[in-house]
C-alpha cells in the first residue's frame, strides 16, 4: 500500500508539473510560465527555445557532437597528426565548445533555478569551465607547455556529457551512487578481515631471518600481499615462496583467506552492485510509467478544458446569433471540425452511473427470464401429468364399456334361448 501511495503521489506531482501545452490542437490553451515567482513576459521565446531543446533532432546533434569530440581527442594523442592538422583540430574544438556553450545557455534560460539542483547539470557546468581553461593561458609560451598539456588531458571529461543523453548510463550512475553506501560496509568488513590476517601473517611468516620478510615482514607488505591473494593474482608465486621456507601451515592460511576474501566478500560486493542496479532500473521504469500516465492525464485535462471553453463560447454566441436552439448551433459547429481534432465523449450512455444501471437492469431481466423458464417447465410438467391421467381414465372407461357391452350381449343371448 505504501508503494502504491508513493507512486500515486509521484504521478500527481508530475501531472501538476506538466504543462498543458504538451497537447496542441485547433484552439490553444494559454500556459503561464513563472520565474522566481513572477510571470515570464518572454512567453513566445520561451516556447520556441523549449521546443527546440526538447526536439529529438537536437538530442541527436548533441550525441553526434560528443562522439566527434571523443574521436578528435583520441586523434590528438598522436603528435604527428596534431602537428599536421593543428588548425583543423583547433577550429573543430572551438565549434564543439560553442555548441556546448549554446546548450548550457538554453538549459539555463529554461529553468535557471532548478538547474543547480540537478547533479548532472552541475557536473556539466564544471566540465564546461574546464573546457575554457586552456584558452586562459598562453599556450605559445614554452614554460606553459606542461600546464597546457595537462589541461588538454582534462578535456576528456567532455565525453561524460553523454551520460545526460543516455537513460541507460544514468540508471547505471544512479545505481553506483546508491551502491556506495552498501559497498562501504563490505569494504570495511574486508579491511577488518585483511587487518586480522595481516597481523597473523606477520606473526607467522614475517621473521627477518627464517621467514618471508619481503612479503610479510611489515604490516604494509602484509597488506599488499593479502591484496594480491584477495584478487587471486599471483597467489601461487606467493605460496611457493612460503613453501620454500618450509612453513607447514601456510597453505591452510592461504586457502582460508582466499575462501573468505575472494569467494565471500568479493562475490558479496558484486551481489550488492547487482541488487542496487536492479533497484535503480525498477525505479526508473516506475518513473517512466508515471510520466506516461501523467502526460495522458494532462492531455485529457487540456482537451476537457478546451471543450468546456468552446461550449461556453457557443452558449455566449447563442444569445447574439440567428440560431433558435443550441442543437442547431452545435450542428453548425460540427461542420467546422477537422477529422484530426480529438473529442472526448461525455454522453449519458458512456457515463458510469448509466452503465451501472444498465447492468443491474440486465441482471434483473436474466432473473425474470429464469423464473419464466421455471414456470414454463412447471406448466409443461402439469400438462404432462394431466395428459397421462386423462389417457388412463379413457382406457379404464373403454375397458368398462367393453365389459358392460359383453355382459349385456351375454344376457341378450340368454333371453333368446
Amino acid at each position: 500500500m505504501a508503494s502504491e501511495s508513493t507512486e500515486v503521489s509521484v504521478e500527481q506531482r508530475l501531472i501538476n508539473k506538466l504543462s498543458l501545452e504538451a497537447f496542441r490542437s485547433g484552439s490553444e490553451i494559454e500556459v503561464k510560465e513563472y520565474l522566481f515567482g513572477y510571470r515570464r513576459k518572454d512567453t513566445d521565446l520561451y516556447k520556441f527555445i523549449k521546443m527546440l531543446f526538447y526536439h529529438p533532432l537536437f538530442k541527436s546533434i548533441m550525441i553526434s557532437t560528443i562522439t566527434l569530440n571523443a574521436i578528435f581527442l583520441a586523434t590528438e594523442t598522436d603528435y604527428k597528426v596534431r602537428y599536421e592538422s593543428y588548425f583543423f583540430l583547433e577550429v573543430a574544438d572551438l565549434i564543439i565548445l560553442a555548441i556546448y556553450t549554446t546548450e548550457f545557455l538554453m538549459i539555463f534560460y529554461l529553468d535557471p533555478v532548478n538547474y543547480w539542483k540537478d547533479g548532472y547539470k552541475r557536473f556539466d557546468f564544471a566540465v564546461l569551465l574546464i573546457a575554457y581553461l586552456p584558452y586562459t593561458i598562453d599556450r605559445s609560451n614554452p614554460k606553459m607547455h606542461h600546464t597546457a598539456t595537462m589541461l588538454k588531458g582534462f578535456q576528456v571529461l567532455r565525453v561524460l556529457k553523454l551520460i545526460y543523453y543516455s537513460p541507460g548510463m544514468r540508471i547505471l550512475m544512479a545505481a553506483l551512487a546508491q551502491t556506495a553506501k552498501n559497498v562501504i560496509y563490505v569494504l570495511v568488513l574486508l579491511f577488518l578481515l585483511m587487518l586480522i590476517f595481516a597481523i597473523l601473517g606477520h606473526g607467522f611468516y614475517g621473521d627477518p631471518e627464517h621467514g618471508d620478510y619481503q612479503n610479510w615482514g611489515t604490516l604494509a607488505a602484509a597488506f599488499f600481499t593479502l591484496f594480491s591473494l584477495v584478487t587471486v593474482d599471483g597467489w601461487t608465486d606467493l605460496q611457493e615462496e612460503l613453501d620454500n621456507k618450509k612453513f607447514v601451515t601456510s597453505r591452510t592460511f592461504t586457502i582460508i583467506f582466499i575462501l573468505l576474501g575472494f569467494f565471500v566478500f568479493f562475490n558479496m560486493f558484486i551481489a550488492v552492485v547487482i541488487m542496487d542496479i536492479q533497484s535503480s532500473t525498477d525505479q526508473y521504469e516506475q518513473k517512466l510509467k508515471a510520466e506516461r500516465r501523467a502526460t495522458l492525464m494532462s492531455k485529457k485535462q487540456a482537451i476537457l478544458r478546451r471543450q468546456q471553453e468552446e461550449v461556453n463560447e457557443l452558449l455566449s454566441q447563442q444569445k447574439s446569433t440567428e440560431y433558435q436552439t443550441f442543437d442547431e448551433m452545435v450542428e453548425d459547429f460540427k461542420k467546422t471540425l477537422h477529422h484530426s481534432d480529438p473529442v472526448i465523449l461525455e454522453e449519458f450512455c458512456a457515463s458510469l452511473p448509466f452503465i451501472d444501471l444498465y447492468m443491474i437492469s440486465l441482471d434483473r431481466q436474466d432473473a425474470t427470464i429464469y423464473k419464466l423458464q421455471e414456470l414454463y417447465y412447471e406448466i409443461i410438467a402439469t400438462l404432462n401429468v394431466l395428459l397421462q391421467e386423462s389417457q388412463q381414465n379413457s382406457l379404464q372407461s373403454l375397458r368398462s364399456f367393453k365389459s358392460t357391452s359383453r355382459s349385456m350381449a351375454t344376457m341378450v343371448q340368454a333371453d333368446k334361448k
